[in-house]
């Protein structure tokens, strides 16, 4: 069985700069979430920080990851430009690209996007409800008819992103607003896959729903045979067929 690689990043910032944060998770955010994907048969996982030499994805991690998922608030900013660059290129290629929470403001993110993807927001631990609005899709395979999480972050409408090809959840929170919570998009050979849940001072990546669903995400993003590399043929491409032109 060929299993997928996965590289779980992390800023890893509130973890080392909060205790509250560093007792609910007192191996990051990235350990976290780690833990309970390579707790899986098919799932092979690595993880990489901020902090780390080209912020942990040079090319000889990339280039054996199938799947990134990605982590962020406090030090967007910090991410190298050429990181950024490196991880689109990968993404473009085939890479799987899975944007966990408040990533959503995260260089490679807003990249990809090609917006803003500002949205409201307001932090009082409210109930959220996740409904499942495509149950076709393998991202919410097991998940049910909706996922509740009972203290979040609250995100609102409008998201400023671009269309997606397709919407998986909308959440309503006990506020009153919604959000589109589960959003996918193919960006050249890739696939990226937006999740709202999972603020640090909160326990959301402990829950069982969340984790089902990141799971099938790894799943749903990872490519098929692998990334697709550049074709090096140069853009002078050769003809297939022999033919001759009239002249």
């Amino acid at each position: 069985m060929t299993r997928i690689r996965v590289t779980v990043w992390n800023e890893f910032r509130h973890e080392k700069q909060s205790k509250e944060i560093a007792d609910l998770y007192p191996d990051g955010i990235h350990g976290q979430v780690a833990s309970f994907l390579g707790a899986t048969d098919d799932i092979e996982v690595r993880t990489a920080t901020l902090d780390e030499p080209e912020n942990g994805l040079p090319d000889s991690v990339l280039e054996n990851t199938d799947v990134l998922t990605w982590w962020g608030h406090m030090a967007h900013h910090e991410v190298l430009d050429d990181t950024v660059d490196r991880v689109q290129q990968r993404v473009l290629a085939g890479m799987g690209l899975i944007v966990m929470h408040s990533g959503h403001m995260s260089k490679i993110f807003r990249r990809l996007m090609g917006t803003n993807c500002t949205l409201k927001w307001r932090e009082m631990g409210e109930r959220e409800r996740m409904w499942v609005v495509d149950p076709a899709h393998p991202i919410v395979e097991g998940v049910g008819q909706y996922i509740e999480i009972p203290h979040v972050e609250m995100y609102g409408e409008y998201f400023d992103i671009p269309q997606p090809d397709q919407v998986v959840f909308i959440s309503w929170f006990q506020g009153g607003e919604v959000f589109r919570s589960g959003c996918c998009w193919h960006r050249g050979k890739g696939k990226v896959f937006y999740f709202r849940p999972g603020h640090e001072t909160l326990p959301v990546y402990y829950h069982a729903g969340v984790q089902k669903v990141l799971t099938n995400a790894v799943r749903w993003a990872a490519p098929t045979k692998g990334p697709y590399p550049h074709t090096k043929d140069g853009p002078n491409y050769p003809a297939i067929e022999k033919f001759v032109v009239e002249k």
